[in-house]
């Protein structure tokens, strides 16, 4: 069977890669010339491990291949998959969908025989039923089915999501369409996955709810975690203690500085504009979005406070600033709310991320850059760990103290214990837990 995957984006690179692992022919489309000239040579413009080796693998065995031509790839296609963004709208929150549906039309103009379109974007309830539409008005004659085909990768980790998923959702309505998404994910049946069938508009609707399930079970945590500061008891416990209970499980209950990416947030703002828009409001999620924001710049007073009420005239320094580790995405990351509120209270900020500096420095151009974890805090004020990578976790707490004008360290991810830190002569500074002050056990 061959594939066109539409969009050489984080979600179509990913699938169409792994769709290609599976043994299907797979064409790449992207209208940008340059992208697509540097994924010919080998090179993957976006961070995910593991993805540079599979995509050098199958564009090597043929399976595999990028073009800015989509008339021929869709032409020749059994399958054409819809990845393209589908970005907040300025001023309003909802779904910009300007992409799929401009997708949709080139795609009617280049069908020929009997075609499955798949919408792979994440795109709001109805996005199917306007998909078709809009291929049925641009041509009449078109024998195709449209069908939703939500993703759940975890920036990270997204080939194994791919390769060995919780489930499958697929959105389809006849029998030749269901039959052709079988084929496509027939590796999958075979060791068992669970495959939902549904209809277009719940396909579309779990994608939504999955991710603002998880983004409130983050900011229940972290409500929680506030509150265990005030009456002395330890988050970390509290997270365990309820995620053994399997109707919870343990998942999503690390507390953190908020949660951030190309996800949760867009589609949390999406899925409240569509509740909205369909008189049915969904104020639980109204609520999480409006904690997690808030939460963010509150991060920012956490460290000010640590450097006894000011930062003005200080510098702070900071470890980490993707949204979360094993990933070089910078979208809606809590270190763009920290790092501007800092600024604009008179700090000079240095930062160092493994992955996420290149992008960080067209978003935040103010920022000092360092080349490693501990020139970044040479002469620094305070330390803060805003993102969990793992070369963060092993740090030489007796280096540090040389290192820094005080030995202050601001932990947004709890990957230290108070104890340790403590005992190594820091006032210690993390979420959830009681803040420790220099001195023994």
């Amino acid at each position: 069977m061959r594939i066109a995957m539409i969009g050489t984006g984080y979600v179509g690179l990913v699938s169409g890669t792994c769709f290609s692992e599976f043994g299907l022919d797979v064409v790449c489309v992207d209208m940008d010339e340059g992208k697509i000239d540097r994924l010919k040579q080998g090179e993957i413009l976006i961070f995910e491990p593991g993805l540079d080796q599979l995509v050098k693998t199958n564009a090597a065995s043929g399976r595999l291949s990028f073009s800015t031509d989509l008339k021929s790839a869709v032409k020749d296609a059994d399958a054409v998959f819809i990845a393209v963004g589908t970005p907040s709208r300025r001023g309003d929150g909802h779904a910009d969908l300007s992409y799929v549906y401009a997708a949709a039309e080139e795609i009617a103009h280049a069908i020929d025989g009997y075609t499955v379109i798949v919408t792979k974007s994440t795109v709001p309830v109805g996005t199917g039923r306007e998909v078709q539409r809009i291929i049925k008005e641009t041509r009449p004659d078109a024998n195709f089915d449209v069908v939703s085909n939500p993703e759940f990768l975890r920036e990270g980790s997204a080939i194994n999501d791919f390769m060995r998923p919780d489930r499958v959702v697929i959105g389809a309505e006849t029998d030749r369409a269901k039959e052709i998404m079988r084929q496509l994910y027939r590796v999958l049946y075979i060791i068992e996955t669970p495959i939902l069938f549904t209809s277009l508009e719940t396909s579309e609707l779990i994608k939504y709810a999955a991710n603002t399930f998880l983004a409130a079970k983050i900011t229940f945590i972290n409500e929680v975690a506030d509150l265990c500061e005030k009456v002395g008891a330890d988050v970390h416990d509290v997270a365990k203690g309820i995620g053994l209970d399997g109707r919870i499980g343990k998942k999503f209950l690390h507390p953190g500085p908020g949660y951030g990416g190309s996800c949760f947030p867009k589609d949390a703002l999406a899925l409240v504009k569509t509740a909205q828009d369909y008189g049915s409001p969904l104020r639980i999620i109204e609520t999480v979005v409006d904690i997690n924001d808030k939460r963010k710049t509150a991060m920012a007073d956490r460290i000010m406070a640590a450097c006894g009420g000011s930062v003005d005239g200080k510098t702070v320094a900071i470890l980490g600033l993707t949204f979360k580790p094993n990933t070089d995405d910078m979208r809606d990351s809590p270190s763009l709310a920290i790092v501007s509120a800092l600024l604009d209270a008179g700090a000079t900020i240095k930062a160092y991320d493994p992955e996420g500096m290149d992008e960080a420095k067209r978003m935040m151009p103010d920022v000092i850059y360092c080349e490693d974890t501990y020139a970044t805090m040479d002469g620094a004020d305070v330390l803060v760990i805003v993102t969990e990578w793992n070369e963060f976790r092993s740090l030489d707490f007796a280096r540090i103290k040389g290192l820094l004008s005080a030995p202050i360290l601001v932990d947004l991810r709890n990957i230290y214990t108070p104890e340790d830190l403590a005992q190594a002569g820091f006032s210690y500074h993390c979420i959830g837990r009681a803040t420790r002050k220099p001195g023994p056990r």
